[in-house]
């Protein structure tokens, strides 16, 4: 049997509508249309937009909405995945308490669901990438931020209130670059943002001292620094951005060696940044794992990059859809 299912990618700088089809256990991207986030002009013309999309790749496809078994959505947090509501996600502004899955079904009369981004990339590479297979399984976002997706026993862990993965948040060192709102936090030194910061402060400082840093020519030059450009210099052999690159690294392992202690996974699947970087940083989280956790559950679990690389938010919106086929009577 084949279902046709829709999935919704909202992110604060783009938004995909994919068109997928499920045959035999096994999923295939049809479709799919991409266009920018564009939050300055409110959520009313950005759903407005989004509804336009489903509507063309629906009528490029042949297909009316009775025909699409499930949507999903993936999307930012915070959320409530029970409810199906947006609740004022960071990167969106003015999506407040946004009843984002009874405008979908209303309007379409498709059922719908709605996850986290972290976890709806987790049920993606447990269904479609690199878990497959796999019963309890960490998946890190480590892209613009740091989130985490926990599929537990064979089943998605979202914790009482839809907050669990929140790993981001946890506080590594007193003092270090900002991320989620706090300084030496695990987004702070494992994410894009992050691992920007951190090059500013130490760029700046071999500027304060007279030296050059290639990457930055000039103090006008250090707004433009980027993960990025970071790793692109690190892989030319520069040391600083090497430097960078391990601490990001020894920060990463001191945050996974206390996972690895309190969930015992079998799998840790790296998103993003670690899947185009991994030889930056590699080295200095795998020391640090060797000298946090207890032997027993290192020897258990295995860390790799994401499997669905760059269509990984296109398997993550359908794998949402996928669930709550699943979950249908």
């Amino acid at each position: 049997m084949s279902h046709s299912i829709l999935g919704l990618d909202i992110g604060g700088t783009k938004c995909s509508v994919v068109l997928g089809k499920i045959e035999n256990g096994s999923l295939r991207i049809v479709a799919k249309k991409s266009f920018p986030t564009e939050v300055s002009k409110g959520f009313t013309y950005y759903m407005h937009t989004i509804q336009q999309h489903i509507d063309a790749i629906l009528h490029e496809s042949d297909l009316i909405p009775k025909e699409i078994a499930a949507c999903g959505i993936s999307c930012g947090g915070p959320l409530d995945s029970r409810k199906g509501i947006i609740m004022s996600p960071p990167n969106l502004p003015g999506w407040d308490s946004i009843p984002i899955v009874e405008i979908i079904e209303k309007q379409y009369g498709i059922k719908t669901g709605v996850q986290n981004d972290a976890n709806a990339c987790a049920l993606a590479e447990w269904k479609y990438g690199a878990g497959k297979g796999y019963s309890n399984i960490i998946f890190l976002t480590f892209g613009t931020g740091m989130g985490a997706g926990l599929i537990l026993n064979g089943k998605l862990y979202v914790g009482a209130n839809d907050m669990a993965g929140e790993v981001g948040h946890i506080r590594l060192e007193r003092f270090g670059p900002v991320g989620y709102g706090k300084a030496g936090s695990f987004e702070g030194f494992c994410s894009g943002g992050g691992i920007a910061r951190l090059a500013c402060t130490k760029v700046y400082e071999k500027m304060q001292n007279g030296e050059k840093v290639s990457f930055c020519p000039t103090p006008e030059n250090l707004p433009e620094i980027s993960a990025r450009t970071v790793a692109d210099a690190a892989f030319e052999g520069d040391e600083l951005a090497r430097e960078i690159y391990r601490i990001s690294g020894h920060y990463l392992g001191k945050a996974l060696a206390v996972l690895i202690d309190v969930l015992n996974p079998e799998l840790i699947i790296l998103g993003s940044i670690y899947r185009r970087a991994q030889p930056l940083i590699e080295p200095s989280m795998n020391e640090v794992i060797r000298q946090e956790t207890v032997s027993h559950a290192r020897e258990a679990c295995r860390i790799v990059p994401a499997g669905l690389g760059e269509s990984i938010g296109d398997y993550a919106a359908l794998s949402v859809a996928s669930c709550r086929l699943e979950c249908m009577p």
